[in-house]
């Protein structure tokens, strides 16, 4: 983390809840090595990443529009270099294993001390890694269960695609958030109910939701 006779180290938090967004602002607010910035979805947070360049950006996983994780997915196409915090209520460690694997530099729940998101974020600045230690010890002794977790078993696009579905979108307002053709989401839909043994459109939804997805 910079110091103060420095240039101030820019943080972009996208979240969709006032109290978080509050809650973060406090965290920092003692602090003038540091600068934030909000956005409140997955849309509106692109456009503040590509203006703003932020030195790290925390992303919540459950945005209104797409996915943290597909918020994820656009900045680093736009800048492989992008440095991410994922800040989650979901702590499966299966979740925090598909964070590290799209290119996220931290995971924090929403659960951890809030101090430990003040510490990932300076560590993050600094070029480093950080997930909260109660997480990295869940992944470490859950390395069953992650791949038993039905998560492991899909790309970044099909899970976008099924949590989208989960939350009750039709395959054209899947298609239209994610800009791609109905038929690629009609065809990924079909696919997934193979891979997870889903017999019609509404078992895709029970599992989206029992995975905390929807």
């Amino acid at each position: 983390m910079q110091n103060s006779s420095r240039s101030a180290t820019k943080v972009l938090i996208v979240d969709d809840h006032p109290v978080v967004l509050s809650g973060c602002r406090s965290l920092f607010a003692s602090d003038n090595s540091v600068k934030i910035d909000e956005a409140t979805d997955a849309k509106s947070g692109h456009r503040a990443y590509v203006a703003k360049r932020p030195d790290v950006t925390v992303i919540d996983i459950k945005l209104p529009d797409v996915s943290g994780f597909e918020l994820m997915r656009r900045i680093r196409k736009d800048d492989p270099d992008a440095r991410i915090i994922m800040f989650s209520m979901n702590d499966d460690p299966a979740f925090v294993v598909r964070a590290i694997e799209m290119g996220a530099q931290g995971y924090v729940s929403k659960g951890d001390d809030p101090r430990m998101l003040v510490k990932a974020v300076r560590k993050v600045a600094a070029g480093d890694n950080f997930i909260s230690p109660q997480l990295a010890e869940a992944v470490t002794f859950s390395g069953a269960s992650i791949k038993a977790n039905p998560a492991s078993q899909m790309t970044a696009r099909e899970l976008e695609i099924l949590r989208l579905l989960g939350r009750g979108d039709k395959i054209v307002e899947v298609a239209d958030a994610l800009e791609i053709s109905y038929k690629t989401v009609a065809n990924t839909t079909s696919l997934l109910k193979q891979k997870l043994g889903a017999k019609n459109h509404s078992d895709l939804i029970r599992i989206a939701v029992e995975m905390g997805l929807g």
